[in-house]
């Protein structure tokens, strides 16, 4: 049994890093005044902070269909079966088009869509997952079934900088993100399953960094508490401010005892949403040994 595996860009997973798993990426849409652009492909991280933060009129959208089943149509002549992982349908509808697409001939029982809640750099240890799983010989249903069943052992804590993109979005309101602007006071959001709430204000970066740290100390104690540390991943991403979230990932390191963490940008899509200055840490779950905290200890 020949299992392929394909996820969107959300995943932060580059082309090249694609291309050296033997996996398929697929690209996301990003509309900066009416136009489509796509990351890696025909816009760069450094154009699309430039135009964000020029105040472009930039927004989202999930993959043509067309795109998806050009990719799994190809593969499918090589490979019996495929495992889609895309963002979480609670943050897209992408899931949901994938699904319908996988349920109608020649597709049912060939392409298996995931849906376990992921979103960045948890999503991209679901395809790393994925992976390890085909590789011991597990078929696409049974890929399908063992991602989602573990879909709630995740939490990812997001500090945004400003709650204006958010504002943009329709998420808060004009008045709420002028009194943030106004306090300095920063948001940290919650994604547990497919829900993204609101988990803590607090005033300043460094209060914020601390709260996002306890949250995941508390998880480790409570959540998780049964789940083996080697069965574990600690993970970060950030958007734009690399030297910020490179401070923000010593500070975790030397919390935890840690020798280093996967830690990535979060995708231009997402970016659009929550704007430049995020940053964000994760624990999953993962049966990827290679992701696990066993691997990072010092």
């Amino acid at each position: 049994m020949k299992v392929y595996i394909t996820s969107d860009d959300n995943a932060g997973i580059t082309p090249e890093e694609a291309k050296k798993l033997n996996i398929t990426i697929i690209p996301m849409p990003i509309i900066i005044d009416g136009s489509p652009y796509y990351q890696h492909k025909t816009l760069t991280d450094k154009t699309f902070y430039e135009k964000l933060m020029s105040g472009s009129n930039i927004s989202t959208s999930q993959p043509l269909p067309q795109d998806l089943v050009t990719i799994w149509d190809n593969k499918l002549k090589e490979y019996d079966q495929i495992v889609h992982i895309p963002m979480s349908s609670g943050l897209s509808n992408s899931c949901q088009m994938a699904k319908m697409l996988a349920e109608t001939p020649p597709y049912l029982g060939k392409v298996f869509v995931v849906d376990n809640h992921r979103i960045s750099v948890t999503l991209k240890s679901s395809v790393y997952d994925a992976i390890t799983l085909a590789k011991l010989g597990k078929s696409g249903k049974e890929i399908k079934e063992m991602l989602e069943k573990d879909g709630f052992n995740s939490e990812i804590y997001i500090m945004v900088d400003t709650l204006k993109y958010l504002k943009k979005g329709g998420r808060v309101t004009p008045a709420a993100a002028a009194f943030a602007g106004a306090l300095n006071i920063k948001p940290i959001l919650k994604i547990e399953g497919e829900k993204l709430d609101a988990f803590k204000k607090v005033i300043g970066t460094k209060k914020a960094k601390l709260a996002m740290i306890e949250a995941i100390e508390h998880n480790l104690e409570t959540n998780f508490k049964n789940i083996p540390r080697e069965e574990l991943c600690l993970a970060m991403a950030y958007t734009y401010d690399e030297e910020e979230a490179n401070i923000f990932k010593k500070q975790v390191l030397e919390h935890f005892g840690l020798k280093d963490l996967m830690m990535n940008p979060l995708s231009l899509s997402v970016a659009t949403h929550i704007g430049p200055g995020a940053l964000a840490i994760t624990i999953t779950h993962v049966y990827d040994k290679n992701l696990s905290l066993d691997n990072y200890q010092k």
